[in-house]
């Protein structure tokens, strides 16, 4: 059942499933909780989760001023503050993988473990990203390219793909979507959205789940981020920017596994091992370029 949490920066929308130890779960810009539907109906019921939609998203209302990246990882703070105050799994995608990893950085123990789903904040700030970011800045380029951006970071295969594209693609069409989205994307270039120097300070058991073929934060990314947390291990998915619509199956197994360790308090919550998995359990799939 939708339900309102007023935080410091807006109202947002979420709803909660099961009951037990929480995973808190946050979307992508342009997208909204249901993009975890088909993933939370196949986690155990003896677990809760959590998901929201962020401001001028989904069913959260609009924000009353400006808002970036950085607001959304305070909003996180405050969604787990609220909603996990004994700690949870905090897993973000994109945006919501920004805003999961500064929590881990800044708030510890609010972040029982983290699992970071082609996330921002660690490509850098070179200048084609500025300059890209600028570009999406402006609603009017962003609602002209949102249907072809959408699909080519989405490389959908199945329904679920199909209709979070269609949903992402909605949110950018007009206010208050369009306005947050762009917003957004000018706060991509700050240097507040930069984690790679804070990174390494992240104490959480970390799990990466990450789209093989992701055009927009590439799967090399993916493998430096790997390398910049301790102990951090990465799954790869033959998918692209959202795995979870994808490949809600194996995203689930390994999610599964991954809270079963970090509930129980294992020593080897994040699963370290010799080597990263690929999909169907195969270790050391091939780099793909941006």
């Amino acid at each position: 059942m939708r339900r309102l949490l007023d935080t410091p920066t807006a109202a947002i929308a979420y709803d909660e499933r099961g009951h037990g130890p929480t995973i808190v779960m946050l979307p992508s810009a342009a997208h909204d909780r249901h993009d975890f539907d088909e993933l939370r109906a196949l986690l155990a019921s003896d677990v809760r989760t959590v998901a929201i939609d962020w401001p001028g998203h989904g069913e959260s209302p609009p924000p009353g001023g400006p808002v970036s990246a950085m607001a959304f990882a305070d909003i996180a703070e405050h969604v787990l503050e609220r909603l996990a105050p004994d700690g949870a799994i905090v897993l973000g995608n994109s945006v919501g993988g920004f805003s999961a990893a500064r929590a881990a950085i800044r708030r510890p123990e609010l972040v029982r473990g983290l699992v970071v789903v082609d996330g921002g904040g660690f490509a850098g700030r070179p200048l084609p990203v500025r300059a890209f970011c600028a570009l999406m800045a402006r609603p009017s380029f962003l609602r002209r390219i949102y249907p072809a951006f959408a699909a080519h970071y989405m490389r959908a295969r199945t329904d679920a793909d199909r209709r979070v594209l269609a949903v992402a693609v909605a949110t950018t069409r007009s206010d208050p979507g369009l306005r947050v989205v762009s917003e957004l994307w000018r706060s991509f270039a700050s240097p507040e959205h930069d984690l790679r120097a804070d990174a390494p300070s992240i104490t959480a058991p970390t799990l990466l789940v990450w789209g093989r073929r992701d055009p927009v934060i590439p799967l090399r990314v993916a493998r430096r981020v790997r390398d910049t947390i301790p102990g951090a291990r990465l799954v790869e998915l033959d998918t692209g920017h959202v795995p979870h619509t994808t490949e809600p199956q194996l995203f689930a197994a390994e999610l599964s596994r991954f809270a079963e360790r970090v509930f129980a308090g294992a020593d080897d919550a994040a699963g370290v091992a010799t080597a990263d998995v690929g999909a169907g359990g195969h270790t050391g799939a091939s780099e793909v370029a941006a």
